[in-house]
């Protein structure tokens, strides 16, 4: 399947799954002619030298046009480079997905004499006697990915031994040998954080697989189609095998309709005979409007007081899910903290830190990309972590909020794991203008280096 395709039916899979009923008559070409410029302006972008050249013409695309049939299908476009360059804050405004009260959701967990637990710990026990756990996550939002990053020492401690994941490409039959993604591993792996769950996986002796539909299947034969690649290319191989996938919205559903059929995980259980643990992590998440949490979220999340994602579970042990037939197990997120512009949920936990950079390596020439990559690997590496520093932009009050503050120059945080990194800046022209080395050891991360 081609990578344009590819993110047109992941588009189309995100509105059928969760947004509001679908445009009908007249509505339906002004979409599709919204998706195709969508993908053609995209595609022009891409061929950019450089991803700040590339997001910089993504974001001119938008304010360039306020078509609203075109900036209901190409916020989603714009997010998903927002969180490639560390822009967090307006990747949840540009692309949101309210969520809503459904016939047949669950009462709140409080009613019904559940408890909140760690999901870390809640879903390692849950996990203990499965073959197969299944995580979904919203590709606008890199805080549905925190948990499965944090989730993969603890899985691959139960015997867990494969990571599949829908964004890979099969092509890059050399990531396992280097151990780090590059743009040619996938699409949403741009995201750092979501190249870190790769990466993660990879240093933790997993067997990382691709899994995505190679044909111009759409809808129920794609979903078939990757049900079919995970078990050829891990079942068939190993029938023992212990597989934790990671995949976007509704494709982990275990019942109900999707599209004209069934999704990858219906179609895997039945083709494997193998019951995946689901972990639903899209619907109970914060939003940058409150009207848009779920009412269940909203109600709850407060009288909970937890700063980490946490599952609730009853005295039997069960987990509480909100579309309990669908989805075996629902992961609440605390609400945002943010600092200097940033969400502290880039921290995994703790397993990361925040280390402090300015403006100085941009040398004054804005817009700035500031990305930190591992020292030991190439300038092709996904970064650990990057932010944009574009003061211009903030001035104009643009959707693109700058990271500044109140210091002498600009200042934003990296989010780090300790370990020693290399740090550079690069014009939108792609040149470099600056670079130097840090290491991120516990008591220097809180002022840098």
């Amino acid at each position: 399947m081609s990578a344009l395709a590819t993110l047109a039916a992941a588009l189309i899979a995100t509105q059928a799954a969760q947004a509001p009923p679908q445009p009908t008559g007249a509505a339906i070409p002004q979409q599709r002619a919204a998706v195709e410029r969508s993908e053609r302006i995209m595609a022009e972008a891409q061929r950019r030298p450089g991803l700040l050249a590339q997001y910089l013409y993504m974001r001119d695309a938008y304010t360039g046009s306020t078509a609203v049939p075109f900036r209901l299908i190409f916020n989603q476009y714009l997010s998903w480079f927002q969180t490639w360059v560390g822009d967090y804050a307006d990747a949840r405004t540009t692309f949101t997905i309210a969520q809503t009260a459904q016939k047949g959701d669950s009462p709140s967990p409080l009613d019904g004499g559940y408890a909140a637990t760690p999901a870390v710990e809640a879903i390692t026990e849950l996990a203990r006697d499965r073959q197969a756990v299944f995580f979904n996550e919203n590709h606008s939002n890199a805080l549905t990915r925190t948990l499965t990053v944090q989730m993969l020492a603890r899985l691959r401690a139960l015997g867990f031994d494969h990571f599949a994941a829908e964004t890979l490409y099969s092509t890059d039959k050399k990531l396992g040998e280097r151990g780090y993604p590059t743009s040619a591993s996938g699409f949403y792996t741009e995201e750092p954080v979501y190249a870190e769950m790769v990466r993660t996986a990879l240093k933790l002796g997993y067997t990382v697989v691709a899994y995505e539909a190679e044909s111009d299947a759409i809808a129920d034969a794609r979903e078939r189609e990757q049900a079919r690649n995970l078990i050829r290319r891990v079942l068939d191989k190993n029938p023992h095998a212990r597989l934790v996938v990671n995949a976007g919205y509704a494709h982990i559903q275990e019942a109900g309709r999707y599209f004209d059929g069934k999704a990858m995980a219906q179609h895997f259980a039945q083709l494997s005979g193998i019951d995946p643990l689901t972990i639903e992590q899209t619907f109970m998440t914060p939003h940058a409007v409150a009207r848009d949490d779920h009412p269940v979220y909203a109600a709850v999340i407060g009288p909970t007081h937890t700063d980490r994602p946490v599952v609730f579970r009853n005295a039997a042990g069960a987990a509480w899910s909100l579309r309990a037939e669908a989805y075996d197990v629902s992961v609440f997120f605390p609400q945002e903290v943010w600092r200097r512009g940033r969400p502290t949920w880039l921290a995994l936990d703790g397993e990361r830190l925040p280390y402090p950079v300015t403006s100085a390596l941009c040398d004054n020439q804005y817009p700035c990309l500031v990305e930190a990559r591992y020292a030991n690997e190439p300038d092709e590496a996904i970064p650990a972590d990057r932010v944009v520093f574009d003061p211009a932009n903030d001035a104009r009050n643009n959707r693109d909020r700058v990271r500044t503050s109140a210091d002498a120059e600009p200042t934003a945080e990296l989010y780090l794991r300790p370990d020693r990194y290399r740090i550079s800046a690069r014009s939108a022209d792609n040149r470099v203008l600056g670079r130097r080395t840090a290491e991120v050891r516990t008591a220097t991360a809180a002022k840098g280096s």
